[in-house]
This record gives structure tokens, C-alpha cells and sequence, in this order.
């Protein structure tokens, strides 16, 4: 009968045939880090726009609208509100707004950060890389 102490010597001394290997990354496709850029952008406009909606729905739902739109009637007479201001299609078509800006700048960067990766392996070689298999 071994022991637990056994087994584990046991497989601690066996030699894993673990290969590696070691690459470096010397170009970055340009019209694929503009099409990653891109997905990337999609995914942060999808979240800015239901960000918003619900940051909407919680100061709705805690009456903070309300109170601030009585707030300035008292202050004004009456002659402008401001949940005229904001209400939620104009929350909404700002936070459209917003995603699409996000969108192109996004992408744009994506492209500026390729082309300079690019430009800048000429002068440090690139990045290395190193890969394992278990």
C-alpha cells in the first residue's frame, strides 16, 4: 500500500513534454483591428444606451425628476419645466447620440493604434510572445 506522500513524489518526478515556443508579433492587419475596433465600439454603444435607459428608470423611480421640475417652477413661475428637458426620449436619442460617437472614435483609434504598432516594430522588432502546451 503507498501513501498519499507516495503518489504525489511519484508524479512530481515525471517530466511533462510541455513544449514551448516563443513568436514575435512584427504586423498587425490594418483592416482587422479596424473590424475588431469596430465589434468592440458595438458592444460599448450597446451598453451606453442601456446604461442610460436605466440610470433613467432609477432617478425616475426615486422621484428626483419630480422634485427638481417642482424646485424650478417655484423658481420661475411656472413658465418652462424641466421634465420637458427630460423625459425619456430625450435621454434616449442623447444616449444615441453618444453611442455614436463613441462608435467612430472607437474605430478610428483602433486604426491609429494598427498603424502605429506598425510603424513602431520597425524601430523595437515587436512584441514576444511565448505559447505552451500542457
Amino acid at each position: 500500500m503507498s501513501t498519499v506522500a507516495e503518489k504525489l513524489a511519484k508524479k512530481s518526478t515525471s517530466k511533462s513534454s510541455a513544449k514551448q515556443v516563443r513568436l514575435r508579433l512584427v504586423y498587425v492587419d490594418f483592416w482587422s483591428a479596424v473590424k475588431l475596433s469596430f465589434l468592440a465600439a458595438v458592444a460599448l454603444a450597446i451598453v451606453t444606451i442601456v446604461s442610460f435607459l436605466l440610470m433613467y428608470l432609477v432617478v425616475q423611480a426615486t422621484g428626483l425628476i419630480s422634485m427638481v421640475d417642482e424646485l424650478l417652477t417655484s423658481m420661475n413661475d411656472g413658465t418652462w419645466s424641466f421634465s420637458d428637458f427630460l423625459g425619456l426620449p430625450q435621454v434616449m436619442a442623447f444616449a444615441a447620440v453618444v453611442a455614436i460617437l463613441n462608435l467612430v472614435v472607437v474605430t478610428v483609434l483602433g486604426a491609429v493604434v494598427a498603424g502605429i504598432y506598425n510603424l513602431a516594430v520597425k524601430v523595437t522588432g515587436g512584441l514576444l510572445v511565448g505559447f505552451t502546451s500542457n
